[in-house]
């Protein structure tokens, strides 16, 4: 298995494209502001999945990167709240990714209350 094949992977890339396609159309004052920062970090939380998923031999390191990708997948989170706020974004579509994740949140959270069912020695 890839990390690629990973559920939580895949919700968090689908989050991370959605954001970029949407971001797209946030002023131009906000590029190095809230763009750049629900861009990165929704970004990040797909990048420590994978460095988890290679971590995965060792089960501190394994949950430390889970537990980073969480952090960043909540950053997104905050992001998606000021672009509502800020009126960059409607209300179903905030409803919509804020939604998926919180899916990923769950997928991250399953990982490392299970760690052994990623391969990881106990």
């Amino acid at each position: 298995m890839d990390f690629k094949d990973l559920i939580a992977y895949k919700k968090g890339f689908e989050l991370a494209m959605e954001i970029f396609e949407i971001s797209k159309s946030f002023p131009k004052t906000e590029t190095y502001a809230l763009t750049d920062q629900i861009r990165r970090s929704s970004r990040s939380t797909c990048a420590q999945v994978a460095e988890a998923y290679r971590k995965r031999r060792y089960i501190k390191h394994f949950i430390s990167k889970l537990t980073d990708g969480d952090a960043e997948n909540s950053e997104t989170q905050v992001w998606l709240n000021f672009a509502l706020k800020c009126q960059y974004i409607n209300l179903p579509t905030f409803n919509r990714l804020h939604q998926l994740s919180l899916e990923v949140g769950n997928l991250l959270g399953y990982m490392m209350k299970y760690p052994h069912k990623f391969g990881v020695k106990q």
